[in-house]
């Protein structure tokens, strides 16, 4: 049996899915991507993330082999993107942001259409098995062009899906939907992550943290974080804020003075907000003041920067 026919959990323990080694490509003189570097190992779901312009479809673009990198060197399951693109198409399921579908042919249509590309064996059972993966058999009688924005992306993840790829590559794939079908898609993706390798490109932030186990993001065609995405909201802002509530009022001249607080500001009743350096803890010299003043501190607690947060401060 083909390779591109074997079901994607038999390959998890022979490949890294993806590795990327210092690729860049230029656009006349314009560079968007200089020497980038990731790698990527199977059944990871991997948020890659950065403004308009950064290179994230063109680096994108060329896992998928549709265009080539000037230079460095980009393998999908072992297969090199230029000398084994044949393959690699295999391997990879795609859905560009614009997705492309025939809208004049019926959904069950297109799905065997596409199916018949890939001459796999046994196309109709597989057509009705993606039919059923994505949710699709409420619209069989319409022609897709009469199909909303959220069944037409999921037209386009069967066909993204239909030919067994180990790596799924989605680049911004809730665009334009509504929240209701934002939610469908994402469990659909999470869903379908249990045993592919997913890079998703997106610019919603909720989106990141409720599907991918770890965030890749460039700016300006450089990788400027590489994290879990737990351990982002830690990532690269140097700061740490604490929410505190103390019992009573504390002069507010005294907790700004305290050693290694940056900013202080009262944000309800006793509730402060108080911003120091991350590699601080503060915590001992706030109680201190507690201890001074005759009040207790009701509550004490962290607050994690949101990945929002994190991202414009890389990337601005």
């Amino acid at each position: 049996m083909p390779a591109s026919f074997i079901p994607a959990h038999k390959f998890h323990s022979l490949f890294m899915s993806v590795v990327v080694d210092k690729i860049s490509k230029l656009f006349g003189e314009q560079k968007a991507l200089d020497e980038v570097s990731f790698s990527i190992k199977p059944g990871q779901i991997v948020g890659f993330l950065g403004p308009n312009g950064a290179g994230k479809s063109t680096m994108m673009k060329i896992l998928t082999c549709f265009i080539p990198p000037s230079s460095g060197k980009a393998t999908v399951n072992g297969f090199d993107v230029l000398e084994n693109a044949l393959e690699v198409r295999r391997l990879v399921g795609y859905l560009p942001e614009h997705n492309p579908l025939y809208t004049e042919m019926y959904v069950k249509e297109y799905l065997e259409f596409v199916a018949g590309i890939f001459k796999l064996p046994e196309k109709t059972k597989r057509v009705e098995e993606m039919i059923a993966l994505t949710g699709l058999k409420v619209e069989l009688r319409k022609k897709i062009g009469m199909l909303s924005k959220g069944y037409r992306q999921r037209v386009g993840l069967a066909q993204a899906l239909i030919h067994y790829p180990q790596v799924l590559i989605l680049d911004e794939p809730t665009t334009g939907l509504d929240p209701n079908q934002i939610v469908e898609i994402r469990n659909l993706i999470r869903e379908i992550g249990q045993n592919k390798t997913i890079m998703l490109s997106t610019h919603i932030m909720q989106e990141v943290e409720a599907i991918c186990d770890r965030v890749i993001i460039i700016n300006n065609g450089r990788i400027v974080a590489d994290e879990g995405t737990n351990k982002l909201q830690h990532f690269g802002i140097g700061k740490e804020i604490l929410i505190v509530e103390f019992s009573k009022p504390v002069d507010s001249k005294k907790i700004k003075s305290l050693n290694h607080v940056e900013h202080a500001v009262e944000t309800g009743l006793n509730t402060w907000q108080i911003t120091c350096p991350a590699n601080v803890d503060i915590r001992p010299v706030i109680f201190n003041l507690a201890v001074d003043e005759e009040v207790t501190v009701l509550t004490m607690q962290k607050q994690t920067n949101s990945l929002e947060q994190v991202f414009r401060e890389l990337t601005k």
